[in-house]
């Protein structure tokens, strides 16, 4: 074939490659001839609306105090001579905690109970005499001055008795302050003085710390605002508190609410509260925080959603409600408390409707979802990762 002819052979070629990728062109379908595709339902965990009876309540940090605590110091001076419990024992009242050398203290005892065995046996004596000269000054042979001698001798040993007495009293409390007992029912602390040492009223330290373990309080602080509502609680009964750990995870002891204190205090804008537990599990520890609950009232058939079902928008708090068609709705709502993770509704809702509590980053007003296995962790992307961008 000649070069001529080679060429024509090339230029019909592209002639004809150029004239079919017209016609491919020509019949190729537009973009609005592209049938749309159905929008995917998005998937979120959903939960229904609750009805039921529902506490309200006032929360607050308290601290946990002892109702009775006490330094149990010694009363006399004197030598140590045994401890009789052990660090952190439970003890009742009038329990031997320790002992003080005794005897110098029993031997001032004896010696005052001997005077007044002196003198009654002296005033005896006087009585007698003032009984036999009694006739006698009647009849003549005793003088008048005798007899009222006599007399007066019998009204001195009588008063000597009382004075014998109570120094006999005197010794026997001298003595007992030996006896180092527990005031109260309570737990010993560390102790604070060992055997062998000299005691005395002026230690600062004492023998041992007591502190009564059971019952036990809690003071607890509320804004003043609410003062009105638990004074009002208080005048149709008890109230219940219950003391929670301050991680809000551990159910401690439930109590009642024992008073208001009869000031506020005008800086913080709070007032204290004082609350008695029972304490039978030891939960509660003096110098602990916890936090309080304050059970003031119960509303009857109150509406619950799960905390996480409430969203802020621009207009406040809301809702995505799910319809019958599976799409959404926004809900203006109102909350009058959370607590527990769970939101009681004043208005808004109503029973047995569906409510989202996971996806609404992706949620707008009509959009199909699709009900999510709420017991997959994987079901429904995390919102804090879809705001950071990694998800669609």
């Amino acid at each position: 074939m000649t070069k001529s002819a080679r060429l024509k052979l090339g230029i019909v070629c592209a002639v004809v490659v150029l004239l079919g990728g017209g016609v491919a062109a020509y019949f190729r379908p537009g973009p609005e001839q592209v049938p749309a595709a159905a929008p995917q339902p998005v998937p979120v965990i959903a939960a229904t609306v609750q009805q039921h009876d529902v506490p309200i309540v006032l929360t607050g940090l308290g601290t946990v105090t002892a109702l009775n605590t006490a330094t149990v110091r010694s009363q006399v001076t004197g030598l140590l001579v045994s401890v009789d419990f052990q660090e952190g024992q439970s003890v009742k009242k009038g329990d031997l905690l320790a002992q003080i050398d005794p005897r110098t203290f029993q031997a001032q005892l004896d010696q005052a109970q001997a005077a007044l065995a002196r003198d009654q046996s002296h005033l005896a004596n006087a009585q007698t005499n003032v009984n036999r000269s009694a006739p006698l000054v009647s009849k003549g042979y005793a003088t008048e001055m005798q007899f009222a001698g006599q007399q007066s001798r019998t009204a001195q040993l009588a008063d000597t008795l009382k004075s014998d007495q109570a120094a006999v009293d005197s010794a026997k409390t001298e003595l007992s302050y030996t006896a180092l007992v527990a005031p109260f029912d309570g737990v010993t602390g560390i102790r604070l003085t060992d055997v062998g040492n000299i005691v005395q009223p002026s230690d600062p330290k004492g023998l041992v710390v007591v502190t009564q373990i059971q019952p036990i309080s809690v003071i607890f602080t509320l804004p003043t605002t609410n003062i009105f509502e638990v004074q009002d609680a208080l005048a149709k009964g008890p109230l219940e508190t219950i003391a929670y750990s301050q991680d809000d995870k551990t159910k401690l002891d439930t109590g009642k609410l024992l008073l208001v204190d009869n000031q506020a205090n005008p800086g913080s804008g709070t007032v204290r509260l004082k609350a008695e537990f029972p304490n039978q599990q030891r939960h509660l520890w003096p110098g602990t925080f916890v936090n309080v609950q304050l059970v003031i009232s119960t509303q009857h058939d109150g509406l619950t959603v799960p905390l996480d079902a409430i969203q802020q928008g621009p207009q406040g708090q809301m809702i995505f409600v799910i319809g019958q068609d599976n799409k959404v709705a926004i809900r203006p709502v109102s909350v009058r408390q959370s607590l527990a993770g769970e939101a009681l509704i004043d208005k808004g809702l109503s029973a047995g409707e569906t409510v989202v509590v996971r996806g609404q980053y992706r949620l707008s007003p009509g959009t199909l979802v699709r009900l999510a296995d709420p017991n997959d962790p994987n079901a429904v992307p995390n919102p804090s990762t879809a705001s950071s961008g990694m998800l669609p």
